[in-house]
This record gives C-alpha cells, structure tokens and sequence, in this order.
C-alpha cells in the first residue's frame, strides 16, 4: 500500500487536480467533436459527387493529351512529306502519312 501512496494515491475514490481538468476539459471540447461528425456526414455527399466528377476529367484530359499527340506526330510527318516532295519534285502523298486524327 505504501507504494501506491508513494504513487498519489491515498485510497477511495478522490481524484487529483490535474485528472479532474482533464475531464472538464475533455467535457468542453465534446460538443464540438459532435458537431465536427454532424459537418462531416451533411458534407459527405458533396464530396462523393465532387469526387466523382474529378474521376470522370483526368480520362477526358488524357484523351484530349492523346489526340493533340497523334495531331502533332501527323502534322509533322506531313510536313517531312513536302519537304520530300519539293526535294524530289513530286505531288505531296498525304496517304503516306496515314489518316488525320
């Protein structure tokens, strides 16, 4: 038992000071535990859909980033074919660079 008292403990059910600030505190700072959860579920939806929204663009930015690619490689073999035909003194063949994207 000594060593309990040695501890801050003197027996029955009394409290010490900083425990006891501790649970006032810990009283206060619930309702606004509470009311952040409430925010969060009446939030909840917005963020599903907002989330769902930014899903569906990177797909529609990806192929937008594809097709300026596939634009600029068939411009550019385009103009390797004037260049070719000017050269060599020909019509320009656009067949050979395959169909415009």
């Amino acid at each position: 038992m000594r060593h309990l008292q040695a501890l801050g403990y003197h027996g029955g059910m009394a409290c010490s000071l900083p425990l006891r600030l501790a649970a006032l505190g810990a009283l206060l700072l619930l309702p606004g535990c509470l009311a952040k959860t409430a925010v969060d579920i009446v939030t909840l939806p917005v963020k599903v859909v907002g989330k769902g929204v930014s899903a569906a663009l990177p797909s529609q930015k990806k192929r937008d980033q594809k097709r300026g690619r596939a634009l600029r490689k068939y411009e550019e073999c385009l103009g390797k074919e004037e260049r070719k035909a000017a050269k060599d003194h020909r019509p320009v063949d656009q067949a050979r660079c395959g169909e415009a994207p």
